[in-house]
């Protein structure tokens, strides 16, 4: 209502994503079902690149609704109870001024600067977590020296998480450890 209106505004007339993270956090925008998690993440995503799409969170009801529309759009071929795949993801988040691309997790050694680069203009990443297999959605919204901090969709909070235990598969309180694949802005070619 109210709340989410006032923080819209401010963050917008101001274009500036830097203290989103701790508005986000205010709102608790949280995935409308089990499967959405890919979808909320594009939607919260989009909502930090674009200001006018970002408007949609102060309507009640828009933010389930969308989620629902983007996990149709996006998984087309792809059945909707298995989630959304890298490449959909990649699809709905490039909707917005801004194309993405997909890329696996390379272990250990993942230097991560793409993410962080990303991060530090102000563009979120999304990331595939889980332990034996992919199963979770989560989004980067900032980088605060060796803090990540990041939006967990099924429960709405902003986390810290540490790059070290991201490279090192040590995730704490996302619900999964391990990364599987990162959605970050394109350079040059790309996944999508």
């Amino acid at each position: 209502g109210r709340l989410r209106e006032r923080i819209l505004r401010g963050a917008h007339r101001h274009g500036v994503v830097a203290w989103w993270p701790m508005k986000l956090a205010a709102m608790r925008l949280r995935q409308c079902d089990g499967v959405t998690c890919g979808p909320t993440v594009a939607v919260v995503a989009g909502a930090l690149l674009d200001p006018r799409y970002g408007r949609g969170l102060s309507s009640p009801g828009w933010f389930a609704a969308e989620q629902k529309r983007v996990h149709a759009e996006v998984n087309r071929m792809w059945p909707r109870t298995l989630g959304t795949t890298p490449a959909g993801l990649a699809r709905a988040m490039s909707g917005h001024g801004v194309r993405y691309r997909w890329r696996l997790f390379r272990g250990p050694r993942d230097r991560l600067a793409d993410v962080r680069a990303a991060l530090r203009a102000g563009r979120p990443v999304a990331m595939l977590i889980g332990r034996v297999v992919p199963r979770h959605w989560v989004l980067l919204v900032e980088a605060d020296g060796p803090a990540l901090r990041c939006y967990e969709p099924s429960s709405g909070e902003v986390r810290p998480v540490g790059e070290d235990d991201v490279r090192r598969g040590r995730l704490a309180g996302l619900g999964f450890s391990w990364p599987f694949a990162f959605v970050v802005p394109a350079v040059g070619n790309s996944n999508v």
